[in-house]
């Protein structure tokens, strides 16, 4: 049981196809962290149905919330404060862990903040590196987003360029499908190109060369589906491995000179593509050259998880005084805004 003096957050994401629940007490000590995964479910599908998604995330939740309050030693109602994904996400998933999320707060009488997403991933550094704060340019890269962000401070962001079509790991699904390889396809992607030539296709860089720090990925999707039809018996580890060069090598000049262009030495890399070895290894040599100290949180907080969520809430509700009303709706398009969690937040 928790004494009177400990604040203690129960984050609660499922903005796609991962149910995760997690613990924290005080802001960055983490009791807590659990994540189920419905890449299975899903594969039969080649990709996320937000229908079968939803559905799944409303019969596992409940199990894991309770799960995770055993692990963490604690009743539910030593619980401080509940904060839950608000966006961005797909609408049906968001909504099961909003409402989830808002139960118990209005249960237990206890604050409820509805969390960005997407400075969950610039969370999950903090958690993870304490001593490593802002200011510094960060690279979100995930199945559902890619973007730079200048993180003046936690709290205060600046965005700096972002996807204009497919997200890298969106493009890496698709393409992976293509070569015969099930959802998610980005793991194995990285792995089959270490058995591959990078050199053996050259494949496009969209947008590589263009002025200012925005990306684009579906042109190189559209490459690869038209060499396919021209060379179906193609190496799939040589396809990988030219596919994921044209990737990383996208994605490094853009970080490494928005970095450099923003006068920022640390360049923090978060989301689901930042497990990917080839774009690791990549970005800490290049960033190595330009004096620019390249981080990633470790393997568990680079996918989805709530531990995140629950730093972000923690770190609103704590330091900046807000919390959110019951009535607060899901934002399936929510993005950076400069300032605030973008889920119309007040002090409290």
């Amino acid at each position: 049981m928790s004494d009177g003096g400990t604040f203690l957050t129960l984050g609660i994401e499922t903005s796609c196809d991962e149910t995760a629940v997690a613990v924290l007490r005080d802001e960055d000590k983490l009791l807590a962290n659990l994540v189920y995964s419905q890449a299975d479910l899903h594969a039969q599908y080649g990709g996320v149905v937000p229908e079968v998604a939803s559905r799944d995330h409303a019969r596992k939740l409940p199990y894991l919330v309770k799960e995770a309050l055993s692990k963490a030693r604690i009743a539910v109602t030593d619980l401080s404060l509940i904060a839950a994904t608000v966006g961005p996400g797909l609408m049906g998933p968001l909504l099961v862990g909003m409402s989830h999320g808002k139960g118990l707060a209005y249960g237990l009488g206890i604050p409820f903040i509805g969390v960005n997403h997407l400075e969950g991933h610039l969370f999950a550094h903090r958690l993870s590196a304490p001593d490593a704060p802002p200011p510094f340019m960060a690279l979100v890269v995930s199945g559902g987003h890619t973007s730079l962000v200048d993180v003046v401070d936690y709290g205060r962001y600046q965005p700096v360029g972002s996807t204009v079509d497919d997200a890298a790991g969106e493009a890496l699904d698709k393409i992976g499908k293509m070569i015969g390889i099930g959802y998610p396809a980005g793991a194995e992607i990285d792995r089959l190109a270490t058995e591959g030539d990078p050199t053996a296709i050259r494949f496009p860089r969209p947008m590589a060369d263009s002025p200012g720090f925005d990306f684009s990925f579906s042109g190189l999707k559209t490459a690869v589906l038209y060499h396919l039809r021209k060379h179906p018996r193609e190496r799939p580890a040589d396809i990988a491995a030219s596919v994921l060069a044209s990737v990383v090598g996208i994605l490094v000049k853009k970080s490494i000179e928005a970095a450099r262009r923003y006068h920022r030495d640390r360049l923090v890399v978060v989301g689901g593509v930042a497990a990917n070895t080839h774009l690791r290894e990549s970005l800490v040599a290049s960033g190595k050259g330009r004096g620019i100290e390249v981080l990633f949180p470790p393997l568990a907080l680079c996918t989805d998880n709530a531990a995140m969520i629950a730093a972000v809430g923690a770190f609103r509700h704590c330091q900046l005084g807000e919390t959110h009303p019951l009535s607060l709706s899901a934002n399936p398009g929510l993005g950076f805004n400069g300032g605030s969690s973008g889920s119309g937040g007040k002090a409290r």
